[in-house]
C-alpha cells in the first residue's frame, strides 16, 4: 500500500533531524525548470500569483534565488521532517524511529507542486508553490499542466513493485487532482474523517478542514507504527476519538467518525 499526502505551507528548518539518513528527490530536473520560470518573477507578481502578504512574498522571492539543483545537509532538510502543518502534527514524524521512517519511505508519497512527489526521507529546500497555483510553463498554463502523469507513471511504478497495490488518498482535493486517473493503474482507497456538529438532536457529520488535515496524519502515523499492508487493517484506526464507521462506508471510501475532540486538541 502506499499513502499519499498533501504538503504543508508551514515549514521547520530550525528543529535539528533525529536521523541522518536521506534521499535524493526524485524529479529535481522538473524542479529546476520550476525555479528557473519563478526567478523571472517579481515580488509584487508572486504576491498576487499566489496572494501572498509581501513579506511572504519577498521570503519566497529569496527562497527560488537560493535554490540549488545541489542538496546537501546545509539547505535541505529530510521533508517528513521540515513540512510542519496540521497534517504534520498529527504525523508528528519527529518522534518515529529510524527504522520506522524507513517504512514510511517505501510507504509514503508526499505530493508537491515544485518536487512532483517527496518520500518522507527525500531532502527538500524550503520553498512556497502550492499545486493550484496558475503558473504558466512551456508544458501548459498551470501545474496540473506541467506534471500532466509524471506523478502517475511514478505511483503506477511504485504499485508494479508491491504485492497489495493500492493508494490509500489522504490528500487534498487541490493535490489529488495533480495525479492522473486516466494513466493511473491501482486501486485508491480514500479515507474521510468526519466530526459531530450540532446539537445531539439534529445535529450531523461534517469534514471539518483542521480537523480532518490532523486525522490524516494520524492514520499515516497508525499505519506506519502497525506496519500496515492491507485496506481491512485500517479500519482498526481509532486514534483521538475516531472510529471506523461500516455502515457509512464504500469500500473504496472509508469514512472515520467522532462524537467529540478530546480535550487536549
Amino acid at each position: 500500500m502506499q499513502f499519499l499526502l498533501s504538503p504543508a505551507k508551514s515549514l521547520d528548518y530550525e528543529t535539528p533531524p533525529q536521523v541522518q539518513a536521506h534521499t535524493n528527490p526524485l524529479f529535481v530536473r522538473q524542479s529546476a525548470a520550476l525555479i528557473e520560470v519563478l526567478k523571472t518573477r517579481s515580488p509584487q507578481q508572486i504576491s498576487t500569483l499566489m496572494k501572498l502578504s509581501d513579506a511572504l512574498a519577498g521570503l519566497n522571492v529569496a527562497r527560488y534565488q537560493a535554490w540549488s539543483a545541489k542538496f546537501t545537509a546545509q539547505n535541505s532538510k529530510q521533508a517528513v521532517l521540515a513540512f510542519n502543518g496540521d497534517v504534520y502534527g498529527g504525523l508528528d514524524a519527529k518522534t518515529l524511529s529510524a527504522q520506522q521512517l524507513d517504512w514510511a519511505q517505501a510507504h509514503v508519497c508526499i505530493l508537491s507542486g515544485l518536487y512532483g512527489v517527496l518520500r518522507p526521507l527525500d531532502w527538500m529546500q524550503p520553498y512556497r508553490l502550492e499545486m493550484g497555483t496558475a503558473l504558466a510553463t512551456e508544458r501548459g498554463k498551470n501545474l496540473y499542466q506541467f506534471w500532466g502523469s509524471d506523478i502517475s507513471a511514478y505511483l503506477n511504478e511504485r504499485a508494479a513493485a508491491d504485492t497489495s497495490p493500492v493508494i490509500v488518498n489522504l490528500a487534498s482535493e487541490e493535490y489529488f487532482k495533480a495525479v492522473d486517473r486516466k494513466a493511473l493503474k491501482v486501486r485508491v482507497v480514500n479515507c474521510v474523517f468526519e466530526d459531530f456538529k450540532g446539537s445531539p438532536s439534529d445535529g450531523k457529520y461534517k469534514i471539518i478542514s483542521f480537523h480532518a488535515k490532523r486525522a490524516r496524519g494520524l492514520m499515516v502515523r497508525y499505519a506506519v507504527e502497525n506496519q500496515l499492508t492491507s485496506v481491512k487493517k485500517l479500519e482498526g484506526f481509532n486514534a483521538e476519538g475516531y472510529r471506523f464507521d461500516a455502515a457509512a462506508s464504500a469500500p473504496d471510501r472509508l469514512v472515520f467518525r467522532r462524537d467529540q475532540v478530546p480535550h487536549n486538541h
